[in-house]
């Protein structure tokens, strides 16, 4: 077999380059033991389309790329 590439696209309009995308937020909770609020930091990361900009997961985006080696996997 040749080799191949296969690009991981946007579904909404076919487009294969993606921006990285971070979402900075803090969670505040209590504690038994406190009366005082503990938070943690939280950093989310997205990918958005650089075209339509829709955004995707990581985890949508190896959902996707799983897809791409089930067409090419011989069994």
């Amino acid at each position: 077999m040749d080799e191949v590439v296969e690009f991981f696209k946007c579904d909404e309009c076919d487009n294969k380059d993606f921006q990285l995308v971070y979402s900075f937020s803090l969670r505040f909770h209590q504690v038994n033991f406190a009366n005082q609020l503990i938070y943690d930091k939280i950093l989310e990361e997205t990918y958005q389309c650089t075209n339509c900009g829709k955004t995707f997961t990581k985890a949508d985006i190896e959902k996707g790329l799983d897809v791409i080696k089930k067409k090419y996997r011989r069994d």
